[in-house]
């Protein structure tokens, strides 16, 4: 019977349901350990008699309006997260009068990440391990498919034989394929064997292939009681994107077989790390993949962790690498009284977590942006190995500080949200700290403007202005959200703000589940054909949880 469960719902009943007293016993990981072991192994649709609100007809196949889309988490190869003018149908005189038209409340959920596509008259995303598609317009339910494993990555859409498949990645290291007009699962491949690993960045499709990113968590593993740190190595993985048959994957770091004792006493190996977690970003003109990389776990530090990495599209090869920091080894054991498992280098954890922006500028030449958790923006020559351009330095970094999830850019400016997300004493998010928006000039980068975080309300728990989430920007009007729950929108120009929406209440939401926004982190806005579809929820790290898609239009109509 358990076998039958997805093990997103025994996780559930092991933290918050009937086997929450058993589960209490176990760590997070366990209890997710226990859940993927026990748990149903493939994707199945979801019966129509278990939807609310569904739709009465389907959009017609291949019905399609090519430039109201967005198919990926960057919203094109570049990962720029720029959506233009006649696409996004909104202008800056437009967004002042934004008002919801619908909500949809995932069930079961406590907290969501992933980012909505849109494709086809097709809303996608996924709650709770489970991939729904609505109609962009009305909300209603096209059809749904449950999952095995909680996904973590956004979804990427391609066609590699005419039929478009959404592809995501989950915390098992296990990737789907998704008939979009049908919901029918197409294939599933597992693309790592180490038992931490997990698919948090968004894969990149291009060509008919797959190109995902590889990270782990065994950074937090180390906790656990025996765990001999670390093994793990971060890697890109290609597949075959009609048939998921792996291609080639390479790491980021060798193979871990160098023994070392801390300065605790503990034995480590390394090296190891390195994870990639944000999504790739193509160079179809130099036939190159550019992905940003995580620190190293254990010691020695290696020089391709903290890095922007430059892949061959096709046979993986490492072509050159820059590195932005190093020696940052970094686990959780560096946080434990004992410094268990703390590598000598000891952090800062000041890794990448948001995808590097492939920027074009008004004279021809070419940018590589990088966001890093240090606080700290680089602009690198993607045509010069790497070479640093510029450097600013925006928020001052932490664990959960700096910038997070992702800047946004156009052919000439750089948006940059900033989290520095922290703590009171009292383990509490500290209401004071955190948050603000920057612009910058890409050729140079020239501070052109910084609109503080406003303030939010320290009496309303949990309470934090930090704004770790992917920014959007359109011609005229930038977006971004904060951890207080608020949704914004920025003038391009000044960075004075066009409309704010505070996503934390509760909503009727349109397929009847209880609904209720929250902290919004992760995923950034998407703007298609005159909406904005944003999702609000977060149960990490002291956050407000929720469990919505939000649907805003003009005047709401």
């Amino acid at each position: 019977m358990l076998q039958q469960e997805t093990s997103a719902s025994i996780a559930n009943a092991l933290t918050s349901g009937l086997m929450k007293e058993q589960g209490s016993k176990l760590s997070m990981l366990e209890r997710f350990q226990v859940a993927g072991w026990l748990g149903r192994k493939t994707a199945a649709g979801v019966a129509a008699s278990r939807l609310a609100n569904v739709c009465k007809s389907l959009p017609d196949a291949g019905s399609k309006d090519s430039q109201a889309e967005w198919l990926s988490w960057g919203g094109g190869l570049s990962n720029a997260r720029f959506q233009p003018a006649e696409a996004a149908g909104l202008t800056a005189s437009d967004v002042p009068r934004l008002k919801l038209k619908w909500a949809f409340a995932v069930p079961n959920a406590s907290g969501m990440r992933s980012q909505p596509v849109v494709d086809e008259g097709r809303l996608l995303f996924t709650g709770a391990g489970v991939v729904y598609s609505l109609d962009p317009r009305s909300g209603c339910t096209q059809w749904a498919t449950e999952l095995p494993v909680v996904v973590r990555s956004a979804i990427v859409v391609g066609s590699p034989a005419g039929v478009p498949l959404a592809y995501m990645g989950d915390q098992a290291g296990n990737v789907y394929a998704i008939n979009v007009r049908t919901g029918t699962p197409a294939w599933q491949t597992h693309v790592d064997t180490h038992p931490t690993a997990l698919v948090t960045g968004t894969p990149a499709y291009y060509h008919g292939k797959l190109y995902v990113p590889v990270a782990s968590y065994e950074e937090l593993a180390v906790a656990q009681p025996g765990y001999l740190c670390c093994t793990f190595r971060g890697s890109v993985v290609a597949l075959d994107a009609a048939t998921g048959k792996k291609l080639w994957q390479t790491y980021t770091v060798d193979e871990a077989k160098i023994e070392h004792t801390n300065r605790a006493g503990a034995k480590t190996l390394g090296p190891s790390g390195a994870s990639i977690w944000s999504a790739p970003t193509i160079d179809a003109e130099k036939g190159l993949l550019y992905a940003a990389t995580g620190d190293n776990f254990s010691d020695p530090p290696t020089d391709t962790s903290d890095a922007v990495l430059a892949f061959s599209l096709d046979t993986g090869q490492i072509v050159w690498s820059r590195q932005m920091r190093a020696g940052d080894a970094y686990n959780a054991g560096c946080s434990m009284p004992d410094h268990k498992s703390c590598p000598d280098a000891n952090g800062p954890d000041f890794d990448f977590g948001a995808s590097p922006i492939l920027a074009t500028l008004p004279g021809g030449k070419r940018v590589l942006v990088l966001g890093q958790k240090s606080g700290a923006v680089y602009a690198v020559d993607p045509d010069q190995r790497g070479k640093l351009l510029w450097q600013a330095q925006v928020g001052q970094g932490g664990p959960l500080g700096g910038v997070e999830f992702g800047p946004a850019a156009t052919s000439n400016r750089l948006f940059v949200a900033i989290s520095d997300e922290a703590f009171t004493a009292t383990g509490d998010l500290d209401p004071t700290k955190g948050g603000g928006l920057f612009a910058f000039q890409l050729a140079d980068g020239k501070r052109l403007w910084q609109t503080p975080a406003p303030a939010c309300d320290a009496a309303r728990k949990p309470c934090s202005p930090a704004q770790p989430g992917a920014v959007t920007a359109l011609p005229d009007a930038v977006f971004s959200g904060s951890l207080d729950g608020h949704l914004r929108a920025f003038s391009t120009s000044n960075g004075k703000i066009l409309w704010d929406y505070d996503t934390r209440h509760e909503y009727n939401a349109i397929n009847g589940a209880p609904g209720r926004g929250g902290s919004l982190n992760v995923a950034g806005a998407v703007i298609v054909n005159g909406a904005v579809y944003a999702i609000s929820g977060y149960d990490q790290f002291g956050a407000a949880p929720g469990n919505v898609l939000l649907a805003f239009t003009v005047d709401g109509k």
